[in-house]
Formats: structure tokens, C-alpha cells, sequence
């Protein structure tokens, strides 16, 4: 090896050191920077966290970066270190919460922020009008024997195949419905139009006759109907409304929840609180959603 090779092979193990020693071993941290927030997650979420963003950073030298993906997407995103806040309309999972210790130094911390009636969609001209929680099952779970309107009732039979819309598998409106509808045992069945986002269920089915769907009620448009739910046969039907899910009387209501890396402090603390205000959480009831106090 003459010298000339010799020193370019010393020069780039040197420069492999460096880059190494400054970058092996260090957690990204999104706490850097003391004027940005960055809170990324659950697509439920995406519309009330960006309300509350534009609303709490008015006038102040902060900005509030909010970015959707899913639940799955902002648990990630908080293990890696690069959000300080993540959305999640579904309670985090014990080994997502053992990997955020490992890799960060603490436990998360859990937030309850508001709550979400999940609503059942229908095109606005839906014959229509309630469907009970056995009859959502035999749509959406595996194994399930309807497939047609017709076997739902005779009013609908005109519709013909039921067009299943649901949401990708890294939502938590996905996990969600699964676990208050099909129960914790059981998956969904194949064949299903999956959605990335919650907007994007309600649009679709507001424009196909034949199609049901589930989303956060605060996503609601004039092209759909929200059916009442029946929890069980004989039971009285009930609306997805505020009041409903606040009263505990409308069966399918979730939590939504922020998660951060162990207690919140500094600019993260203030906001968290805003957010739990009377101010905050006017949002809530803004948005649609259902406030927690």
C-alpha cells in the first residue's frame, strides 16, 4: 500500500470516529428547542390539536407544530424523541410504554384531554336511522354472516352489499372499534376499505348509498347521517351527541389522551394546563368533541 492510500484510509477512519463520537449513543431530543412544540399523532385528534395550537400560541413567541399519522405514529414518535406530545385516541400499550422508559429515561405520562363519541356513518339518505352494537359486529368482525342491507332490514334492502369502510391499523379509532364493538378477542374481517384518516372515512361515505363507516362525531359533514346505537336488543337507541357521551349513556365513548416523557415542565407543563383550562377546553365543546369538565 503506497503512502498516498495509506493516508486517505487513516483520514476516513478518523472521520468515521468523529461522526461516531458526536453521534452514537446521543437520544434525539425535541426539547432542544424552548420556542417549539412539536405534538404529533392520533388522526382523530389532528383537527382539535390544531385548534388549540393556533388558539393558545396567539400573540406569544411559540410555535406549536402539530402533525397527524395515527396513534401508533405519535407513541413512536415520542419513544424516538422527536415530538414532545403524542395524540392518542386510545390508551398506550405496555410494552410501547416500557420501550418510551428504555430508550428515553422515564415513564410516559398520561393526559386525559377531553372525550369522543365514535359515531357510525351513513350516507346523508340512508333509509336508516339506528343499528345495534350485535348488528355492527356481524358487519365488521370476522366471521360475521351480513353482507347485504337486506339482512339488516327490509327498508335498506334496495342498497344491496354493504361497502365496509374502516381505518388503517396503526389508528386508534381502529383499535378502539375493535375492542367496543367486536370485542378483544375478535379481529375484523377481510374485505374492508381502509382509510388513513377520519376525514377521509366520512367523505367517503358520503359519497357511496351502500356504505357505513366510523369516525369521531367532530367529523360530521351535511353528505352524512350519524345512526343511534343500541347497545343491546330492547335496549333504547341513542345519538352520538355531547351530552350523551358526558352522561355515559351513549355506549360507544372513548378517552382521548396526550402522552409525554414522564411530568411535563417549562413551556410543555404550560401549555398541557391551558389546555385543561376553561379556555382549553371551550375548544373541545368548539370542535364537537366532549369537554372533561
Amino acid at each position: 500500500m503506497n503512502n498516498t492510500v495509506r493516508n486517505a484510509v487513516r483520514m476516513s477512519v478518523v472521520f468515521l470516529m468523529v461522526i461516531s463520537a458526536s453521534g452514537c449513543g446521543k437520544k434525539q431530543n425535541a426539547n432542544e428547542n424552548k420556542n417549539v412544540i412539536t405534538n404529533c399523532g392520533s388522526d382523530t385528534m389532528v383537527n382539535l390539536a390544531q385548534a388549540w395550537a393556533e388558539k393558545y400560541t396567539e400573540g406569544k413567541e411559540l410555535t406549536v407544530q402539530v402533525l397527524g399519522g395515527g396513534s401508533g405514529v405519535g407513541i413512536a414518535s415520542l419513544t424516538d424523541g422527536t415530538c414532545n406530545m403524542a395524540n392518542a385516541s386510545r390508551k398506550i400499550k405496555p410494552k410501547e410504554a416500557t420501550r418510551i422508559e428504555t430508550n428515553q429515561g422515564k415513564k410516559p405520562k398520561e393526559h386525559i384531554v377531553g372525550f369522543d363519541a365514535l359515531a357510525v356513518y351513513v350516507h346523508k339518505d340512508h333509509p336508516l336511522d339506528e343499528i345495534s352494537i350485535e348488528v355492527l359486529a356481524e358487519i365488521y368482525g370476522d366471521g360475521g354472516k351480513i353482507e347485504n342491507w337486506s339482512e339488516v332490514s327490509d327498508k335498506a334492502a334496495s342498497l344491496g352489499e354493504i361497502v365496509r369502510v374502516s381505518r388503517q391499523n396503526n389508528s386508534g379509532t381502529y383499535a378502539y372499534f375493535r375492542e367496543a364493538v367486536l370485542g378483544k378477542k375478535r379481529d375484523y374481517k377481510l374485505g374492508s376499505i381502509d382509510q388513513s384518516g377520519s376525514k377521509d372515512v366520512v367523505a367517503l361515505v358520503g359519497k357511496t348509498p351502500g356504505a357505513i363507516g366510523y369516525s369521531g362525531m367532530g367529523y360530521a359533514t351535511p353528505e352524512v347521517k350519524m345512526l343511534r346505537i343500541t347497545k343491546s336488543k330492547g335496549d333504547p337507541s341513542v345519538a352520538p351527541t355531547v351530552a350523551n357521551a358526558k352522561n355515559g349513556t351513549y355506549p360507544i365513548t372513548r378517552p382521548l389522551h396526550i402522552y409525554t416523557i414522564g411530568e411535563p415542565t417549562g413551556s410543555i407543563k404550560d401549555y398541557i394546563e391551558w389546555i385543561m383550562s376553561s379556555e382549553g377546553q371551550q375548544v373541545v365543546t368548539k370542535l364537537g368533541y366532549v369537554p372533561c369538565k
